[in-house]
């Protein structure tokens, strides 16, 4: 058994190509619209939301739809306003991938409930034998010397049942057929606490981010997807800062300041 903590890594975002962008907004007459937004890596995904906003209303310049006689040119504000007005379907566009790595199954049981704008990939223990059994222990828990005793005597007992089973059943063996290994090591992860760590890859829009992260930072959340969604929270902050800055942070809680995009 080794104490882990859990973490978060973002390992994907949106890439646009402004040479088919430019394309586009030739034809339609908005190629100054190019000339007002920066193109560095970490501008994409808010370029992208401008950009699925303009196209509902063809506002890349004044005149360009006859209903249009003015525009916000400033991206920030122009965001600022998709998001007061709660138009959140131009947020689904633009997705993140993020490892949440050493994160438990109480967490990843919690996860599922957020369908909607996500993609999941978690390790599969019916596939990867488990012989040394991360955990994460918060802060109070550690203050607890006769509570962390006993928490890490269970969990070397259950370690040390997992690597008997394997032994057990000969999984190391030459000749065993993976078939074999896969159908005994899905028997052997039933002995695994649920609040061992694993790891996932997960995928959700703007939309969904705003909405899990407001959600699972709240003051009532389990206390490990709070510590989860306040790395992604920060992570989000830094990476669109016209998305997630009208955020407030209290007491741990994310609190946006615009709900229901």
């Amino acid at each position: 058994m080794h104490a882990v903590e859990p973490q978060v890594h973002l390992i994907g975002r949106p890439a646009l190509d402004y040479d088919e962008i430019a394309a586009y907004l030739k034809d339609v007459g908005g190629e100054k619209w190019l000339e007002r937004i920066d193109r560095g890596e970490l501008d994409d995904a808010q370029n992208l939301a401008e950009f699925a906003g303009r196209i509902c209303y063809r506002s890349w310049e004044p005149g360009l739809n006859p209903n249009v006689t003015r525009i916000r040119a400033d991206q920030e504000k122009y965001l600022q306003n998709i998001l007061a007005s709660a138009h959140g379907s131009v947020l689904e566009h633009v997705t993140f991938n993020f490892i949440l790595h050493n994160v438990s199954r109480v967490a990843t049981h919690e996860l599922v409930r957020h369908r909607a704008g996500v993609a999941v990939s978690q390790e599969s223990l019916r596939f990867v034998r488990l012989d040394d059994l991360p955990f994460w222990f918060p802060e109070w828990a550690q203050q607890d010397a006769e509570l962390m005793s006993r928490a890490n005597g269970l969990l070397k007992e259950m370690e040390a049942f997992q690597r008997w089973m394997a032994d057990h059943f000969g999984l190391d063996e030459e000749g065993v057929p993976f078939s074999e290994k896969k159908a005994k090591t899905s028997f052997m992860r039933r002995f695994a606490p649920e609040g061992l760590g694993t790891g996932l890859v997960w995928s959700a829009n703007v939309r969904t981010l705003r909405h899990v992260i407001e959600n699972r930072t709240a003051a009532g959340a389990e206390e490990e997807i709070r510590l989860i969604f306040g790395k992604v929270g920060e992570l989000m902050m830094k990476e669109a800062p016209a998305l997630f800055g009208d955020y407030t942070v209290e007491d741990g809680a994310w609190v946006p300041g615009w709900r229901k995009v």
